[in-house]
């Protein structure tokens, strides 16, 4: 019986050292994985943080095909323009640079390239967003190349509402008197 009861003793103290060291071990993992867990930061936050940072903005007279940056609009001119269906959109021009012209449209500012024309028309486009500003002394015109539609039509400035309603007046006053 002492031999049996000597046997489960060395059993027991076999396991409990056993189970010590695996402790220890697992232990020792354990702060070994915790020192090398880096905190990641989410790829959604991540990408919040990217576009609440300030994108690099373009000169506006660059000479280069940049779509994706804001042009930057020191020393340029704004006209409001005021289109059908309530919508609304702004052209800066900088008066040294007719190849180029920045356009706010849905919160955003965008800088478009001149176009050639055989009409006569001041054309602007951004290949990259597939916007095309086609404008004529009497009104402007936003498109959607790539959708192939019209954003913004009957778009008018003050100066071009001035001169519609000068021009009205006098049709309608001709047309009172006969």
């Amino acid at each position: 019986m002492k031999k049996h009861l000597t046997l489960i003793a060395l059993l027991g103290a076999l396991f409990a050292t056993a189970g010590i060291a695996q402790a220890q071990n697992s232990t020792d993992t354990k702060t070994t994985a915790k020192k090398k867990v880096t905190k990641k930061v989410p790829a959604k936050k991540a990408a919040a943080a990217a576009a609440a940072a300030p994108a690099a903005k373009m000169p506006f007279s660059s000479d280069a095909e940049d779509d994706d940056s804001e042009p930057e609009l020191g020393g340029t001119l704004s006209a409001d323009y005021q289109c059908e269906l309530g919508n609304k959109l702004t052209i800066w021009k900088n008066e040294s640079d007719d190849k180029h012209i920045a356009i706010r449209w849905n919160k955003r500012i965008h800088r478009l390239t001149r176009v050639d024309t055989t009409t006569g028309a001041n054309r602007f486009e951004n290949h990259k967003m597939g916007l095309v500003w086609i404008g004529i002394p009497a009104k402007g015109l936003l498109l959607d190349s790539k959708k192939g539609q019209q954003l913004a039509n009957e778009c008018k400035n003050a100066d071009q509402l001035k001169a519609a309603a000068t021009a009205g007046a006098p049709a309608v006053a001709a047309a009172q008197q006969n």
